[in-house]
């Protein structure tokens, strides 16, 4: 066994980890988590509208703290 032979070795699990964390990433498992996580930004955005409950809760909240 000669060098090429480890590096064809750690090429081949190499690849097969990669294989695995992208089958990893990908799985339907993942998919509610990955949608939660999309959401966030757009979630952040509808409490600072004008007009929702949480717009009117940050201000209350924020006019007690400044007095």
């Amino acid at each position: 066994m000669d060098i090429n032979d480890l590096r064809s070795a750690i090429t081949v699990l190499s690849f097969l980890v990669f294989i695995g964390i992208v089958w990893w990433a990908y799985s339907d498992r993942r998919k509610t988590d990955y949608e939660e996580a999309a959401r966030l930004p757009l979630d952040d955005d509808y409490l600072l509208m004008p007009g929702t409950t949480g717009a009117v809760q940050e201000s209350e909240t924020q006019e007690k703290e400044t007095s």
